[in-house]
């Protein structure tokens, strides 16, 4: 390869963050302070990662290292395969979103990280779910940004509003709305959806959504009931079930419609801050598959209207 992928250089130069640490409940644990680059230099990509964990409870044993990470990629906008020797494994991307599976022999887990650059291009949202084979063993996520005079602010938000839960308006009506891409298993681009996650709240603890994805590509609505108990988050119908956690600001969610549909997705609040509110804007990733099979990846920016 002369030349890096599309999702290379989307990514290019040096991205700064501090994501937080949480244990398989969605406890906070503590931050991974980090500067992360990846180089493209005479058909050779090389991913670095260098920074330190601050705190981890009782994960600090297995997630502090004592050297920095760096690790090959073959480079594509298939397939981008992570050759060693810190990480093993692949990353799809679809546009400004790739889904990575792979292992890290220094932290001694399976990785399934999802990172998505947000169309201002200069931000982000970064998530790691930890496995010991299919049992969660902890979360990374946080915001990530490569503008240097950013950096610092960044920083001192993601320290505040890092152990922030995911709670969405608990009293006021309204929804979340936005064009989002969507992109076919094939990795390519199918065109923009509108989309509205509406919330009727019925009590502090359960909310009726109403979802609706409008395209040429996509067209489809349901309805389905929530209940939120601490970080854990249930669907119980009419028109879809499943459940959710929560690893701070970021909701992991699998939901399975009525027919043989179902939704893998991951809503993060970006302006979540400490108090008793909740952020009005939803980074959110929604893989569809059709029985096995993964048909199509939706993501994008919601806004909130009340």
């Amino acid at each position: 390869m002369t030349a890096p992928s599309v999702w290379q250089q989307r990514i290019a130069g040096e991205w700064h963050g501090r994501p937080s640490l949480f244990d398989h409940a969605g406890t906070w644990c503590g931050y991974e302070e980090i500067h992360r680059s990846s180089e493209f230099a005479d058909g050779v990509t090389t991913y670095k990662m260098d920074g330190g964990l601050i705190g981890g409870g009782p994960l600090a044993g297995q997630f502090r290292l004592g050297a920095p990470f760096s690790f090959g990629v073959l480079d594509s906008d298939a397939n981008r395969v992570y050759t060693g020797p810190d990480f093993f494994g692949t990353g799809q991307p679809y546009g400004g979103f790739v889904d990575s599976h792979y292992y890290g022999p220094g932290w001694q887990v399976d990785l399934n990280t999802w990172n998505q650059v947000l169309p201002d291009g200069e931000t982000q949202v970064y998530s790691s779910v930890l496995y010991q084979g299919w049992a969660v063993v902890g979360c990374f996520n946080g915001l990530y940004t490569r503008v240097p005079g950013r950096v610092d602010p960044l920083i001192d938000a993601e320290t505040r509003n890092g152990p922030v839960p995911y709670i969405l308006p608990t009293k006021r009506a309204g929804r979340f709305t936005g064009a989002l891409e969507h992109w076919g298993a094939d990795q390519k681009l199918r065109g923009s959806v509108t989309v509205a996650l509406a919330l009727e709240p019925i009590n502090l603890l359960r909310t009726k959504r109403v979802v609706t994805w409008h395209g040429p590509s996509l067209d489809r609505a349901f309805t389905v009931e929530t209940r939120r108990d601490g970080n854990r988050l249930f669907f119980e119908g009419p028109d879809a079930y499943g459940n959710a956690i929560g690893f701070g600001r970021a909701s992991f969610s699998s939901l399975h419609l009525n027919d043989v549909w179902k939704v893998k997705g991951r809503e993060f609040t970006l302006d979540a801050s400490p108090g008793m509110s909740a952020g009005g804007r939803l980074s959110v990733v929604y893989e569809l598959f059709e029985g096995g099979n993964l048909d199509s990846v939706l993501h994008g920016v919601l806004e909130w209207e009340s």
